[in-house]
């Protein structure tokens, strides 16, 4: 793994769904993982969740750890407690594909590390707007 500055929370790797062939999304249900009518969640065991300071069912934005200079950061997640392990989280692409950095990619394969991306977790900024009007 590459050097960072910033310790990521998770090790994120991207997956499809069951209802989902490379990038054809046929559905928003994923049966193997049950899930249903939604995509933009982020498994994770649930003491990560909670030595993180977020609770299950809480939305966050997915920020990618990459000393480029560059903000990769996808919004809205809902974080969903799974039988994974520690330090690993899983999310669905192409939603999380704007976490990889074109610059990294396998030493020999040349093909983009989207199964091994530092990431960290912020309070989702959508959700802060709304409690902040009141709504």
């Amino acid at each position: 793994m590459r050097k960072l500055k910033v310790k990521p929370d998770l090790i994120l790797q991207t997956m499809r769904s069951h209802d989902q062939y490379n990038t054809t999304l046929y559905g928003l249900d994923d049966r193997y993982r049950g899930v249903y009518g939604m995509r933009e969640v982020l498994f994770a065991n649930e003491d990560d969740i909670r030595r993180l300071g977020y609770e299950p069912g809480q939305k966050v934005d997915i920020v990618s750890l990459w000393d480029d200079g560059r903000e990769r950061r996808v919004s809205g997640f809902t974080l969903i407690a799974y039988d994974i392990p520690t330090g690993q989280s899983a999310a669905y692409y192409p939603e999380t594909n704007p976490l990889v950095p074109l610059e990294s990619y396998g030493d020999r394969t040349y093909t983009p590390t989207s199964k091994f991306i530092a990431i960290r977790l912020e309070p989702a900024a959508a959700s802060n707007l709304i409690q902040s009007v009141g709504v």
